[in-house]
């Protein structure tokens, strides 16, 4: 469903917008993340971005050096300090899956969950895409919240769960690295805890924070009930009632909200070949 004052605000600028679904996911037509644009133009794109979760650009001939001036615009950039980073803009991760480099993020998540302050969002671009495949799905948590029943809800209110990286330690591990290595890195990175309910810091809308890949437990819980409560809310992504899926062509460009979105990236199109860049802004402490 369209949402008619949004579109004429786009209009304004000489822009159209197709909603992907009605509960997430807008494609922005008649855009050159390139150029210039204008403060109040970030600022319709930011609150569009609220709104709507996550954000589309198709055909986007623009340098790496663009990618990451665009995503300044809205923050400070986060340097990824486990990714395959860029050479000359370690603010760009490189995404790179063929036969030799099977994907592995095909799960629901939501970023870098395991820092005391989680990504804002991230824009991603697509560099060559397989012919099938390689879509990737988003899930607005705001809905999966809203979702739940008003007993669950209750038994939310005032929960933290605990987060970490131990996915990246792993693959460090598997990587051949030491094992001093990499407990300076669970060191400088040590779990974290979030609300289990986050409340958007601009929206004030209240959202499932947890997802399969960066949480372990509910604090405080006892195990067993604390991973079933767990599994209960991990499947709300999973319903096609809150999801929108993307398919990517050549230099598209996604930028969803991480703080009130999860993202899966199918993995159905190895062994063929996908390459991606990720430039990602810094977000707050969800509360």
């Amino acid at each position: 469903m369209i949402d008619k004052s949004q579109l004429s605000t786009g209009e304004r600028y000489g822009y159209s917008l197709y909603h992907l679904s009605p509960m997430i996911g807008t494609e922005i037509r008649g855009i050159n993340l390139g150029d210039k644009l204008a403060d109040e133009v970030i600022v319709w794109l930011s609150d569009l971005l609220v709104d709507r979760k996550v954000i589309f650009f198709r055909d986007q001939t623009i340098s790496v050096k663009q990618h990451v001036e665009f995503a300044r615009r809205f923050g400070d950039i986060e340097i990824h300090p486990f990714t395959n980073n860029d050479d000359t803009y370690p603010e760009v991760i490189r995404l790179d899956n063929d036969k030799a480099r099977p994907p592995r993020i095909n799960q629901w998540h939501s970023d870098v969950t395991w820092r005391q302050n989680p990504s804002l969002g991230s824009i991603l671009r697509g560099v060559e895409i397989p012919e099938v495949g390689g879509d990737t799905l988003f899930a607005n948590m705001e809905s999966a919240y809203e979702g739940l029943d008003d007993e669950t809800k209750e038994l939310l209110d005032g929960l933290y769960a605990i987060h970490d990286n131990e996915v990246f330690l792993q693959g460090m591990k598997q990587r051949g690295a030491g094992e001093d290595e990499i407990d300076a890195m669970r060191k400088k990175f040590p779990p974290v805890k979030h609300p289990v309910v986050r409340t958007h810091p601009v929206s004030q809308r209240k959202s499932v924070y947890v997802n399969s890949t960066f949480t372990r437990c509910i604090d405080g819980m006892d195990t067993e009930v604390s991973d079933k409560l767990l599994q209960k809310l991990y499947l709300t992504a999973w319903n096609p009632d809150h999801q929108c899926r993307f398919r990517w062509q050549k230099d598209s460009f996604t930028f969803w909200d991480n703080r009130s979105v999860q993202h899966f990236a199918a993995a159905d199109y190895w062994p063929n070949v996908r390459k991606m860049e990720r430039v990602t802004v810094v977000g707050d402490r969800p509360v």
